[in-house]
């Protein structure tokens, strides 16, 4: 992954409501879900769901569909699947890190 688009990522995840619209599809999985059940979920105004879901998208973390009158918005698991193996490339002064990684590991 490239350092531009680990920015792009990492900016449009740097605000709460679009932390939160990225959890809840990564939690939706591959079905994906459409704008008015993530605005009833979260909680969040269906115009400033759309904007956030527009940066999200050109951040390429989350794709769209179009599914007759609806728009269907999925995580994009490989974009960040990328993004988390750029952010832990490194961990472990270098080496590889175990699985458990997370539990094991004192940096």
């Amino acid at each position: 992954m490239q350092e531009a688009q680990v920015i792009r990522s990492l900016c449009a995840l740097a605000h709460e409501a679009r932390l939160r619209i990225f959890r809840a599809l990564v939690v939706a999985g591959p079905e994906g879900l459409i704008p008015s059940a993530l605005a009833e979920q979260l909680g969040i105004a269906p115009n400033a769901l759309s904007f956030h879901l527009k940066e999200l998208t050109h951040a390429e973390l989350v794709s769209q569909e179009r599914q007759g009158r609806n728009v269907l918005y999925r995580a994009a698991f490989p974009v960040m699947n990328r993004l988390l193996a750029y952010l832990t490339e490194n961990c472990c002064q270098g080496a590889a890190c175990p699985q458990d990684a997370a539990a094991l590991c004192k940096c």
